[in-house]
């Protein structure tokens, strides 16, 4: 039975829904502290909370105003609806918004050999960890993998990343410091080429959106894939920090339109109470989101599940 299967892994949604606790928290109390006992009518007074709250924990004010705007309509001239039925619309709605992202498999990542993953992203945002946890979910598949540590402009990205291959037991392509990265991606998908690696995770630099020269260094990087594996990349994944709000959804908007990126890894999920930036990605970008970070462990990196995570962020209030 393969890992990638999240509903058959032991401890999945308890270890989502632990993540998730602070997102929980100031959702589900704020929620239940203006919206009264569950048969009661909402009133025009506490959608207008409702909508503070809902934008608050960074869903979106776009996200936001659709499903204000639904539950007005809803109740216009004759209805009402009462708290119970409010819950249950805004978790369908936002279940509508992440379905998106549910449209994939593990299972289809190495059926082209190499199978390339470029992972991008701003410094600080956990990259390097993320490129380690996810060579551990591919071995612990017996899928053999390959990193290639192409950010050659920060010593410190090179040598994490060697703390990682070791810890992961991954072998690793690098150069000197200052290395044209492209060459390093190079040298990495012949050793993938020479060694039977199934799988190239390849770092990149923790460029800016506002470095034209590093965005252009990552365009040099898609051509050396594509070039000597046909349809590489495969992947394009951005990393991005859930603890950074809406600055995340504005890295996510420049990185998607001049990186061609595939999905998303949100990481730092269990250090913040605004998880729901997460939904604001999903809507207002439309990018799927492949993975969430849950922890430092080298096991803290979860597919994404639009249902497992709408129950997580709304707990059992949402379930009504």
């Amino acid at each position: 039975m393969s890992i990638f299967n999240y509903k058959e892994r032991p401890g999945y949604f308890s270890r989502l829904k632990d993540a998730l606790k602070s997102t929980t928290q100031d959702i589900s109390r704020k929620i239940d502290q203006v919206m009264g006992t569950a048969d009661s009518p909402i009133t025009e007074s506490q959608l207008e909370d409702l909508e503070s709250i809902l934008i608050g924990s960074d869903i979106g004010v776009e996200t936001t105003s659709a499903i204000i705007e639904k539950i007005r309509q809803e109740t216009k001239g004759h209805e009402f609806m009462t708290s119970s039925q409010v819950k249950k619309l805004i978790r369908e709605e936002l279940l509508e918004i992440l379905r998106g992202s549910d449209d994939w498999s593990e299972e289809d990542v190495a059926r082209s050999k190499p199978y390339i993953i470029l992972v991008v992203g701003v410094n600080g945002v956990g990259k390097t960890t993320t490129i380690g946890k996810l060579a551990y979910r591919f071995a612990q598949d017996s899928r053999d993998v390959l990193i290639s540590a192409s950010d050659t402009y920060r010593a410190a990205a090179v040598e994490q990343l060697m703390i990682w291959s070791e810890r992961t037991r991954t072998d690793m392509v690098k150069q000197a410091q200052g290395t044209d990265p492209a060459a390093v991606l190079f040298d990495a998908i012949a050793a993938c080429k020479a060694r039977s690696k199934q799988i190239l995770i390849a770092d990149t630099a923790g460029r800016l959106h506002t470095k034209s020269n590093l965005m252009q260094e990552l365009d040099k990087m898609r051509r050396i894939a594509s070039r000597e594996v046909p349809g590489a990349p495969h992947q394009v994944y951005l990393v991005i920090d859930a603890t950074t709000g809406q600055n995340g959804l504005a890295q996510a908007r420049q990185f998607l339109a001049s990186s061609g990126v595939t999905g998303l890894i949100v990481t730092k999920l269990d250090g913040t109470a605004k998880g729901g930036i997460v939904v604001a990605i999903a809507k207002e970008l439309n990018i799927p989101i492949r993975y969430i970070g849950v922890g430092e462990k080298k096991e803290d990196l979860m597919p994404f599940s639009a249902e497992a995570f709408v129950d997580g962020l709304f707990a059992e209030a949402a379930r009504v």
